[in-house]
């Protein structure tokens, strides 16, 4: 059994709290951030502590338009020092790497990068793709990290033969991902003790990426923390794609280690949230928890939200007859 580490006033040196701001909530608005929002978001983490900020994604341009989707979708290097310069700060910078959209002949070296952190997001069927960006990215002198989408869908033996396989390459970081929304605390404990029982022998650390469609985002990543994840994501306000994603200033005033500062949240969240939420439709509702509670993607939330469809027994009863 997974052994609980530390207590509630507990400061663990191994605990880095990972702001996924911009990267999950540019699933939302298509990554049309202004750098004046980017910019701000940046200095709060900075400001805040925060170890790491996932900027954005690294998408080829090959493969998505660059007229459709913003800058933050693409992470050019010429975008990235617009925003943070050389980042002569401790809060290190990350973008994620989608398999199947990141071609890693357009990685350029670490020497070269702004960046310090590539996280490589795969299905468990893309396995190989992913660990070809993972070795290709460590080569270049990056940190890794491999977040394996859909595990609830997953069966144990497939996800026991994934974590066994990732264990034996350089990433180092492997991540809990909730991607539905859908898990409980004791069943994030169960995965909690999998994965670790998988990467600390490997000498990695484990990280959770939770959802909120049950509201249990917070509670999740406290769970996964309290049982020995060091990596834990975070978004202000929980903006991210759907219900969205573990709060920031939740965590952040959780946790116990000095170094962690709220008030620099707090200012962004009145300076730049507020109005945010009133252009975009994020976080816990009746459509995400239905989708959480029957473990699929929010695909039909987010379209019963832009309808404004408000029928939600009948809503409840189209999605249970249709995964029947």
């Amino acid at each position: 059994m997974v052994e609980r580490k530390g207590s509630i006033l507990t400061v663990r040196e191994d605990i880095k709290v990972f702001d996924c701001t911009i990267r999950d909530g540019g699933l939302i608005n298509n990554y049309q951030f202004s750098d004046e929002f980017v910019k701000a978001q940046y200095e709060s983490c900075v400001n805040a502590g925060i170890d790491y900020i996932e900027i954005g994604k690294n998408v080829s341009p090959t493969i998505m338009s660059e007229d459709e989707y913003g800058p933050w979708n693409f992470c050019k290097e010429s975008d990235l020092r617009r925003i943070v310069g050389t980042n002569d700060t401790n809060t290190k910078i990350a973008v994620m790497a989608d398999v199947g959209r990141t071609l890693k002949e357009e990685i350029i070296p670490k020497e070269d990068s702004v960046v310090d952190m590539i996280r490589v997001a795969t299905y468990i069927h893309q396995l190989p793709g992913a660990i070809e960006l993972i070795e290709d990215a460590h080569a270049k002198g990056y940190e890794t990290t491999c977040n394996i989408m859909a595990i609830s869908k997953s069966f144990d033996d497939e996800l026991n033969e994934v974590l066994e396989t990732l264990s034996k390459t350089n990433v180092d970081v492997i991540y809990i991902a909730d991607s539905f929304g859908s898990f409980y605390p004791e069943q994030i404990n169960r995965l909690t003790e999998k994965y670790i029982s998988y990467a600390k022998p490997a000498g990695k650390k484990v990280g959770i990426h939770a959802h909120n469609n049950l509201q249990l985002a917070y509670a999740n990543t406290l769970e996964a923390m309290m049982y020995g994840t060091s990596y834990l994501d975070v978004t202000t306000s929980g903006l991210g794609r759907g219900a969205g994603n573990c709060p920031s200033e939740l965590l952040l005033g959780f946790l116990k280690n000095p170094k962690y500062k709220l008030m620099p949240v707090l200012k962004f969240i009145e300076e730049h949230m507020i109005s945010l939420e009133k252009e975009l439709d994020w976080g816990y509702s009746v459509p995400y928890m239905i989708t959480g509670k029957l473990n699929e993607h929010p695909r039909p939330a987010m379209k019963a939200r832009d309808e404004g469809n408000t029928e939600y027994r009948q809503f409840y009863r189209n999605l249970l007859e249709e995964y029947s």
